[in-house]
């Protein structure tokens, strides 16, 4: 596994816990809402996979970037589906994206690999 996968999992499940332990109810229920939101509804869970991360990737969040695109990987979203998703990305918010979109490619072969 790449470092950078394995960075990034480890520190979003540790830091996920740490949350989870404070037994915030505002905090529980946001992470339940975002949860939710990701679910088969009227549109299916790729199509919300894909916004998610073009949202990201707008919003430029890194963090939230890496989880859409393991989402989007684990749902069988092919290079030629992600570079399109780069594109509308780019296009909605601007050339700022640009670096956001350099780390999310380096991401998304890193998942490649791991992949096989």
């Amino acid at each position: 596994m790449s470092d950078i996968l394995q960075s990034f999992r480890e520190y979003r499940s540790r830091m996920n816990q740490k949350l989870m332990e404070t037994d915030n109810k505002v905090i529980k229920r946001i992470m339940n809402l975002d949860t939710n939101t990701y679910k088969e509804g009227a549109l299916d869970e790729r199509t919300k996979e894909m916004l998610g991360l073009v949202a990201s990737m707008v919003l430029r969040c890194d963090d939230c970037i890496s989880y859409h695109l393991e989402q989007c990987h684990q749902l069988g979203i092919s290079n030629e589906e992600m570079y399109e998703i780069f594109s509308v990305a780019n296009l909605v918010g601007g050339t700022i994206v640009i670096p956001h979109t350099r780390r999310a490619l380096e991401y998304w072969e890193a998942l490649n690999k791991e992949k096989g």
